[in-house]
């Protein structure tokens, strides 16, 4: 690998209204090897949920960075994460996505475990003739270093040397919390989530959930649609909140959307959206008002894209949808998504929330394939290259302020950088919070 600088990377230069990243974060392998092991191996990220492993003995598998671990609730009601792996041999022990298992068996030489990690059975460990160090040798399925979770919201480190989760999310809490507040039950994944890869680098994604400015360029057949739905042809097969939102219509007037970063890489972008019938939401609309107030109900109804540095999305505009992205290679990257849910909702307004999902995300949807598409050209198009610079990263540099506004402020919400403004702005300053969060996770192995 090229002796990288971090000033060789990224040129943050705010006093001259500067901000570039260079090519190689998206095209060279051995910088992705070093990101899985200092971005994803060595910090928090994003595991899943809690209503994942609702019941005793539930389980779900997942990755840290390369690693793979497990999520279980054990028998005592208490939510773990371990690594799967056993300990004899190496062996992944589970081997499904996700199940109800009092005991794993691993499937090389059948030592077992439960599902709060212990080992339970070392086959034929009496005939072994194991010495004493053996014996005194733990034979658990090791613990992650960190476990924690935020109001369903679980995740994990495999270093110690993390801050709190709480610190972690920091003021990026207040996001997840419009959502988890929409139902006094908690939220859970409606079953069935959808798995599918890209060719192209995992930051591609990262920057596509806040990036308000391709929207019209790259999915035009969708604005039809929509268009088309909201002039009540075809008989508005699917009801979409975003046939009436004004983030995409190029309006030039007045304060409709904007975006936050927050710190440690977290960032959130938003668009003004009133109430209506075609939001899942709705028919809450008159409870959340009594519960939360003006201010904070309108925030659950605007539109807002969520990302947690470095692997997970919350999408809140047609239905919500939680998005994880899990890198394989510099130039392929996995993604799972789920459709999110408020526990209890009427089933009118599930029925609406998993149409509008089908309709817009996944692969099979009018957004996702145009999105992947996209991704694979921009990957084609770097390919091999470390300059020049990238220029998509500094529109909206003269509209930034240091702080929140008057919107954040009504949430109570400290954002470390705001942006606000018509919708034909289209920032693309939020994701420099990425790149900060990056540099400080990278800043250990590069000079």
């Amino acid at each position: 690998m090229k002796p990288y600088r971090l000033v060789d990377l990224v040129d943050d230069r705010p006093a001259e209204g500067v901000f570039r990243v260079n090519r190689a974060l998206f095209s060279d392998p051995e910088l992705f090897d070093l990101e899985m092991k200092h971005v994803f191996e060595s910090g928090w990220v994003f595991l899943g949920m809690a209503s994942q492993a609702a019941d005793l003995h539930d389980y779900f598998t997942t990755r840290i960075g390369r690693i793979p671990v497990i999520v279980a609730r054990g028998k005592d009601g208490v939510l773990r994460c371990f690594v799967n792996s056993c300990p004899h041999k190496g062996a992944r022990i589970a081997t499904q996505p996700s199940g109800n298992a009092r005991l794993f068996a691993c499937p090389y030489h059948s030592w077992t475990f439960d599902s709060s990690g212990a080992c339970k059975n070392v086959k034929w460990h009496n005939a072994g003739a194991y010495g004493q160090g053996f014996t005194e040798e733990d034979h658990d399925l090791a613990p992650i270093a960190r476990f924690g979770e935020y109001r369903g919201f679980l995740f994990g480190s495999l270093s110690a040397d993390v801050p709190s989760l709480d610190d972690h999310l920091g003021e990026a809490r207040h996001m997840l919390d419009l959502v988890a507040d929409q139902s006094d039950e908690g939220l859970e994944l409606v079953p069935g989530r959808v798995r599918f890869t890209f060719a192209a680098n995992w930051k591609m994604q990262l920057e596509n959930c806040s990036d308000q400015y391709h929207f019209t360029s790259t999915h035009p057949s969708l604005i039809k649609v929509l268009e088309r739905r909201a002039a009540g042809e075809n008989g508005a097969a699917v009801k979409s909140s975003l046939a009436g939102a004004d983030f995409w219509k190029g309006g030039d007037e007045g304060i409709v959307g904007g975006s936050y970063i927050f710190e440690h890489g977290h960032v959130v972008t938003w668009g003004r959206m009133e109430p209506n019938p075609s939001q899942a939401l709705y028919s809450s609309h008159t409870a959340l008002l009594e519960k939360f107030g003006a201010d904070r109900t309108a925030w659950m109804f605007n539109m807002r894209n969520l990302s947690l540095f470095p692997n997970a999305q919350v999408a809140v505009n047609a239905s919500t949808q939680l998005r994880v992205i899990r890198p394989i290679a510099h130039n392929l990257t996995e993604m799972e998504t789920w459709c999110l849910v408020p526990k209890g909702e009427s089933a009118e307004a599930r029925r609406l929330r998993i149409r509008q999902y089908e309709d817009f995300f996944n692969p099979t949807g009018m957004a996702i394939a145009d999105d992947n598409a996209v991704y694979e050209e921009c990957q084609t198009g770097m390919t091999g290259q470390d300059g020049p610079w990238l220029q998509g990263h500094a529109r909206g540099l003269a509209a930034t302020r240091k702080g929140g506004n008057d919107l954040s402020d009504r949430l109570g919400m400290e954002p470390v950088s705001s942006v606000a403004g018509p919708s034909q702005l289209a920032d693309e300053t939020l994701f420099q919070g990425y790149y900060h969060a990056w540099l400080d996770r990278m800043s250990e192995v590069l000079a």
